[in-house]
């Protein structure tokens, strides 16, 4: 009886399964996911840019993701281009949940593969609840700069007992995601996800510079990131600002701070570019299942 259990339960499983593919393998579903890409390109250019004016003394600032959108929304058409922004997300996000749950880049059912999936599916969350302070700044109410960032430490995890303990873990997590970014570069492993069969070769190259130093520059600032979270931990010269405008400050002020501020702006802006790229060439559940 219990095995009969368990099989209707894996058929089950695996029906609700292949029925959520069909539903995600909709050409309107692809082009979502596909924008969100551009949309996520066009944050972290307007970060790298922003950090970049800083760094030469042309005015600028140290931007967060949040403090990016509501700088948008303040340009000429803000309310459209915030519009733009929200569905760009909304498309990310579900691009998120759809490669941990559906798995359309085969990374597997293993512990590597389950780990890889975890992070997709943080990605999906991450880019999700950057909706609120989009929608905030669209009815036009504060999106909370700093504290609407993803990446600064919540609140709520320094309240209780194990608050302290709960934050550490928070830092050494982004620390750890900073340098598996930077693995990724060093090793290309993001070129994978990549449709390198319908380019040229330039074009694979051209991809895979600009892949190699967006990612090496995201990773450092998420290395940043976790070391100002547990500066929060230890109270060791906290900061208040512990998302992307926090490490891109902690820069600013480090010896040679311009120059490396600079270093790492410009590798935002390529970022930029290559996510935006790969709305055109990046593997999707339906070109998975195809090959």
């Amino acid at each position: 009886m219990d095995h009969v259990t368990v099989n209707t339960a894996k058929e089950t499983g695996k029906a609700v399964l292949d029925e959520a593919k069909q539903k995600a393998n909709n050409l309107w579903v692809e082009r979502l996911e596909r924008f969100g890409y551009i949309t996520r390109g066009a944050i972290y250019a307007l970060i790298g840019i922003l950090a970049l004016f800083l760094a030469v003394g042309a005015g600028g600032a140290a931007t967060s993701p949040t403090s990016a959108i509501e700088l948008i929304g303040k340009q000429p058409f803000g309310k459209f281009l915030l519009i733009l922004v929200a569905i760009g997300l909304l498309g990310y996000a579900l691009w998120g949940f759809v490669r941990a749950i559906l798995d359309p880049l085969g990374r597997g059912s293993d512990a590597k593969g389950l780990f890889a999936r975890a992070g997709f599916l943080f990605s999906g969350v991450s880019y999700g609840l950057m909706l609120i302070p989009t929608v905030l700044t669209l009815i036009g109410k504060s999106g909370g700069s700093s504290q609407g960032s993803t990446s600064g430490v919540p609140s709520a995890l320094m309240a209780g007992p194990l608050g302290k303990w709960l934050v550490i873990a928070f830092g050494v997590f982004w620390i750890a995601a900073g340098i598996s970014q930077c693995v990724v570069a060093y090793k290309g492993r993001f070129m994978r996800d990549i449709k390198t069969s319908v380019m040229t070769a330039k074009e694979i190259k051209a991809l895979t510079s600009l892949g190699r130093i967006g990612y090496a520059a995201r990773g450092i600032v998420f290395v940043l990131i976790g070391g100002i979270i547990l500066q929060t931990a230890f109270a060791v010269g906290a900061r208040h600002s512990q998302g992307f405008d926090g490490a891109l400050a902690a820069l600013a002020h480090a010896p040679y701070g311009e120059f490396l501020l600079a270093a790492i702006a410009i590798g935002l802006i390529l970022f930029g570019a290559y996510s935006a790229l790969c709305a055109k060439w990046i593997k999707t559940l339906s070109t998975h299942r195809a090959s």
